[in-house]
């Protein structure tokens, strides 16, 4: 298991900020809040590879939006946002390195990495504000002969579609009922209480990396059998940002037998 991940550069507290108001941002803070969020991929077994910075993009942090990983396939993508097109160059040498395969991305595509939640084989994509009807239809295209379904989904209520939901290892989508445009897309989905409580990444053996602001559900997870894993993100959810979004989880280095 390997994570990408990227520092967080002096630009910070001047990223991007469309659905919350905007509010003073701490960059040693941040940067504490960051290596403590390394530090808990680091304990639970992960390796962590560092993308070189981007320090002339505030976002670049927000590492996941830059490419999606599905096996052993790296989608590099175009940010929705034109200020943020430059964080993909140095994402791509990575992955490349890696020796992923490698599809990017082309205009008119466009599409974050925060709008994809994969469940099995099955990828909900976001389209709202961030990604495009062409950047649904380009990952579709590169996706579907690995054997993945993919499905578009509403999001107006919040940035990306992983703002709003993610899923729990056992295949449930979760997510705070005020932000999910339509609960209805999932064949099961769980309402949790708090709205960062929408937004886990599995670690592995049923621990579940959940941000600080959501003890509540951190409590319903507990009680599911799962292993909470607390980590402080506060600086980046002035942000807009969430615990998937500061990373790229990539599982499946080399193809599976027969596909």
């Amino acid at each position: 298991m390997l994570a990408l991940v990227r520092r967080p550069g002096p630009r910070l507290a001047d990223g991007l900020v469309t659905h919350i108001e905007r509010t003073p941002v701490s960059l040693p803070r941040a940067m504490e809040q960051w290596d403590a969020y390394v530090a808990a991929f680091e304990g639970h077994g992960w390796q962590v590879r560092e993308v070189p910075p981007a320090d002339d993009c505030p976002d670049a942090v927000f590492v996941e939006d830059a490419v999606v990983m599905y096996r052993n396939v790296a989608v590099v993508t175009r940010p929705g946002a034109q200020a943020r097109r430059g964080e993909t160059a140095a994402v791509r040498e990575v992955v490349e390195d890696l020796g992923c395969p490698v599809v990017e991305l082309r205009a008119p595509a466009t599409l974050d990495g925060g709008d994809v939640l994969k469940v099995g084989d099955t990828v909900y994509v976001g389209r709202g504000g961030r990604t495009n009807a062409a950047g649904v239809a380009a990952l579709r295209a590169a996706l579907t002969p690995l054997g993945a379904t993919v499905v578009a989904v509403p999001v107006a209520k919040v940035l990306h579609l992983k703002s709003a939901v993610t899923a729990l290892p056992c295949g449930t989508v979760i997510g705070y009922p005020d932000v999910v445009d339509d609960a209805g897309m999932y064949p099961s989905f769980l309402a949790v209480p708090e709205e960062s409580g929408g937004h886990v990444v599995d670690l592995g053996q049923g621990r579940l990396l959940i941000a600080a602001s959501a003890p509540r559900t951190a409590d319903l997870i507990a009680d599911l059998g799962y292993t909470p894993v607390v980590v402080d993100i506060g600086e980046y959810e002035k942000l807009e940002g969430c615990v998937t979004c500061l990373s790229v989880r990539v599982r499946d280095l080399w193809p599976r037998p027969g596909g």
